[in-house]
């Protein structure tokens, strides 16, 4: 198959491939299979970190070329002598001083964290979804502030996700990328990196045209991602998604529970 002939489909990971249980539809499963054996370039495109991306990877039972994680901030290209068959090939990473010391007189019930470039979690109380597969540390607040990280992770346990959502636009945070992931969650980027600047990156690096992208998704981290595929490509979003991700999109297609990815991606 020619680069031209290829098509790029890039699929985040919670809410779109697998469900709030943690499982993979068996119809899903079939069609990623079936794109991948016909020679796409098949990768996942998710806000998790390497450590939590890979074992999806195994059971998925695929082999792309690259895979997009920490919501952009990090490209992994396949590697054999890699960690796990995989190799940083692009980071981008910022000090997050500024940002934490913005967002905590705002949020001062919050729990911090911080991802480094090697996926280490560093956090200032007992943090959910940090699993063992993590290297991770309990630190004061302080010595938060003099890491060089690849995003900043912030839950406010007493907000829902509209007053949390009003708080964070008060605080102006315009040097970096922020999205709402789950109910009164903050996850923040470097300035200007998202899940759409790391495909790029990997479109450009395998000769992929823009008319060929696929991007499916469900969450705000996801709107960018879904608009750089919808503007020549297609840009897919889960049914039930957010109003601002199904706007960024110019495809819907079923939710998770109904495999919608399946039959989006049955017409490839």
């Amino acid at each position: 198959m020619t680069p031209t002939d290829r098509w790029l489909i890039a699929l985040d990971i919670d809410g779109t491939l697998l469900t709030n249980h943690g499982d993979v539809a068996p119809e899903v499963r079939s069609e990623v299979t079936r794109v991948f054996e016909a020679g796409h370039e098949v990768m996942l495109a998710t806000g998790r970190s390497w450590a939590e991306t890979a074992p999806i990877i195994d059971a998925l039972n695929i082999s792309p070329e690259y895979v997009v994680c920490s919501n952009g901030a990090i490209v992994l290209k396949k590697d054999a002598l890699g960690e796990r068959g995989y190799r940083r090939e692009y980071v981008e990473t910022f000090n997050p001083a500024s940002v934490l010391t913005t967002i905590r007189p705002a949020l001062p019930e919050g729990t911090f964290a911080v991802e480094d470039v090697n996926g280490a979690y560093y956090f200032t109380e007992a943090f959910p979804y940090v699993s063992q597969m993590h290297e991770s540390h309990q630190v004061d607040f302080d010595d938060l502030l003099h890491i060089e990280v690849t995003r900043v992770v912030v839950i406010s346990p007493s907000d829902d996700t509209e007053s949390f959502l009003q708080v964070v636009e008060k605080m102006g945070l315009h040097r970096v990328t922020y999205h709402i992931g789950y109910t009164a969650w903050l996850d923040i980027a470097p300035d200007g990196v998202n899940k759409a600047t790391g495909l790029e990156k990997v479109r450009e690096h395998l000769g992929i045209p823009r008319s060929h992208v696929f991007a499916a998704g469900d969450g705000r981290n996801d709107i960018e991602m879904l608009a750089w595929a919808a503007e020549m490509g297609r840009g897919v979003a889960m049914e039930g998604s957010p109003p601002e991700v199904m706007a960024a999109s110019n495809e819907q297609c079923a939710s998770v529970l109904e495999h919608g990815l399946a039959d989006a991606l049955a017409t490839i």
